[in-house]
């Protein structure tokens, strides 16, 4: 099993994708309220303000997706809105019998959910994870390195300046003690460590910089001590880690260690008194400008050149206080981007009239009388004899390519029997013109309120069948040309034309009291084909074969024990009546495949995702 199948198999996948999805907006709304209020107190503000409204800012973003991942857990665990499927309903059983089947894609996947939105957030959060992981390995190497500036290549100051050191802790009100060390790494004052700080200097900075200078300089230092810089840096790189795609996480991180160096340089200005002689001290470092490790707190951050104007009092802005055009434009694409998967979703509808009558005719044989749901483009929702199973697998439908399948009964799990075994006809109008992907969202709002359905989604290892070619190869019959009426991508049935063939469904069929079934179909598709074997087989039936053209079928055999979907066999959402009976002058399915097509049947089991019942309640007659 790759990381795809699996990762696909984890319901926190979704969830975890949502979150990251909803950031986009809720970043850009964070960045935009910060920019307005920065814009507003610029000019009359201390750098001090700036950084505590920077750094809620930030918390706000930490914060934000935290919350989404709570919110996207639904009370009840009840599906979420944007957890629920967005299908259309397929064409009403022609034979009276609602079609139970499902086809799967070659992902593995039996899914519950809207393929589209679901792969999208699938490839989300493994590029998040591939991101996060690249920037978590990053960030724990400039931990390690910074570790190891403490111990090599280093040794202690004189004790001159060490008491020099101790004495300026005392003036700016820093009780810790602090060490002071000479580095052969860095070339300028750098603080390293939060619980038990150092201050590192270069080699020649004692006796090469003139005292007043340097003390200026580690003034600076200390301050970033004073204020617990290192520990906020460190909480900053996380967020940027875990952040890293959204552009405004990265924009308002700067402007936090901006003011956070024209903090420390009024409080060394403040302290020492003489701010021309700090602006020489930093001028000094204009010519050393590596780039320091996120894990340490350097004299040099920001913009030098800004924060010596600063200090001379010349008008110069230190930081820009918009929303840059860059982060503007990039976090119009994402918002952008995010409003292409909430566009998966519909607006909210409801039905206009909704009639759900008990079906209490007391027949011995359910499969003669007709049962099923269907729906026209405009034209009420109808059900005919169904029960809760039935409708649930209706509603909760899969779509594969160009086809609309309800679930198999094996996908819905739990509930209590009655499910099963109470019918209904339910006649249900909608307002105005409603497609029928709209009907069918209506349809689990109405499952919901009048049979109080609560559930959840699940993953788990079912039994399946795989599809693969004999080892003699394929028997598949050469497509025929025929003038063909296909089907409608809507997933309904096909006018039926004089002259033409429909083609691209298979159809499936056999007379009552035959055990001969058969389907047939030109110009059909292994999706098409592998629809209809799920549906006898009463189990996922997962393409292995490999072919991808068009084929036409016809496919006779016999029922017997394997055929679990068909009525009366006593699989799950079995409807009852008389089990169709088996013929032994007839192939059952297994040897039909292999010998009039060359196709084999492996039973297997893999992931298969299934609505798991948590609550449903019989609806009150109207």
């Amino acid at each position: 099993m790759n990381v795809i199948q699996v990762l696909s198999s984890q319901p926190w996948v979704e969830r975890l994708g949502w979150t990251l999805v909803h950031f986009l907006w809720q970043g850009l709304s964070i960045a935009v309220l910060y920019a307005a209020a920065r814009r507003g107190m610029v000019r009359t503000s201390s750098p001090h303000a700036r950084y505590l409204l920077a750094c809620t800012a930030l918390t706000a973003m930490m914060v934000a997706p935290l919350m989404t991942w709570e919110l996207m857990q639904p009370p009840g665990a009840t599906p979420d809105t944007a957890y629920r499927v967005r299908s259309f309903p397929p064409p009403a059983s022609t034979n009276g019998i609602a079609i139970t089947t499902t086809a799967l894609p070659a992902s593995v996947r039996a899914t519950v959910s809207s393929v589209q939105p679901a792969q999208v957030l699938l490839w989300v959060v493994m590029i998040w994870l591939a991101g996060a992981m690249l920037f978590w390995v990053r960030l724990a190497g400039g931990w390690v390195v910074a570790a190891r500036m403490r111990s090599v290549l280093v040794r202690r100051a004189q004790p001159e300046w060490q008491e020099i050191l101790r004495k300026l802790s005392a003036r700016i009100g820093l009780s810790r003690p602090v060490r002071l060390l000479v580095s052969a790494l860095v070339q300028v004052p750098t603080v390293v460590g939060w619980l038990r700080p150092v201050v590192l200097v270069p080699v020649g900075a004692l006796s090469g910089l003139p005292a007043e200078h340097l003390e200026a300089l580690l003034l600076h230092e200390l301050a970033h001590i004073r204020r617990h810089d290192y520990l906020v840096n460190i909480l900053q790189s996380v967020a940027e880690a875990l952040l890293f795609y959204h552009p405004a996480v990265w924009w308002v991180s700067g402007h936090i260690r901006a003011e956070r160096e024209l903090c420390c340089d009024d409080v060394a200005v403040s302290v020492s008194g003489d701010a021309l002689t700090y602006a020489c001290a930093l001028a000094q470092l204009e010519s050393y400008r590596p780039a320091h490790l996120s894990a340490a707190v350097a004299a040099n951050g920001g913009s030098l050149s800004d924060r010596i104007a600063r200090l001379l009092g010349h008008a110069r802005p230190a930081v820009r206080t918009g929303v840059g055009p860059g982060v503007l434009s990039v976090g119009i694409l994402l918002v952008a981007a995010a409003y292409g998967l909430f566009g998966q979703s519909d607006p909210h509808r409801d039905f206009q009239a909704v009639s759900i009558k008990r079906n209490t005719s007391n027949w011995s044989e359910p499969t003669q009388h007709r049962m099923g749901v269907g729906s026209k483009p405009g034209g009420p929702l109808r059900a005919t004899n169904a029960s809760l199973m039935l409708l649930i697998q209706f509603a909760y439908m899969v779509r594969d390519s160009a086809h609309s399948l309800p679930m198999l009964a094996c996908q819905v799990i739990g509930g209590p029997a009655w499910i099963n075994t109470d019918r209904y006809d339910i006649e249900a109008k909608p307002e105005g013109n409603t497609d029928r992907k709209q009907m069918l969202v209506m349809l689990q709002t109405l499952l919901a309120d009048r049979f109080k359905l609560k559930l959840h989604r699940e993953t788990r290892e079912l039994p399946v069948y795989e599809l693969k070619a004999v080892k003699s190869g394929l028997k598949l019959p050469l497509a025929k040309q025929v003038d063909c009426v296909s089907m409608p991508p809507d997933g309904s049935a096909p006018p039926h034309t004089p002259g033409k063939v429909d083609c691209g469904y298979v159809a499936a069929g056999s007379s009552w009291g035959s055990s001969r079934l058969r389907f047939g179909g030109s110009k059909v598709h292994m999706a098409d084909l592998i629809g209809k074997l799920a549906m006898v087989l009463g189990r996922p039936v997962l393409d292995k074969t490999g072919f991808t053209g068009e084929f036409d079928l016809n496919l006779s055999f016999t029922a017997d024990k394997a055929t679990m979907g068909l009525p009366g066999s006593g699989g799950p959402g079995d409807p009852g009546g008389t089990k169709l009976p088996s013929d032994p002058n007839l192939p059952n399915v297994f040897a039909a495949l292999e010998e009039q097509l060359g196709l084999k049947l492996v039973p297997a089991e893999g992931p298969v995702e299934v609505l798991v019942i948590d609550h449903a309640e019989k609806p009150a007659a109207d």
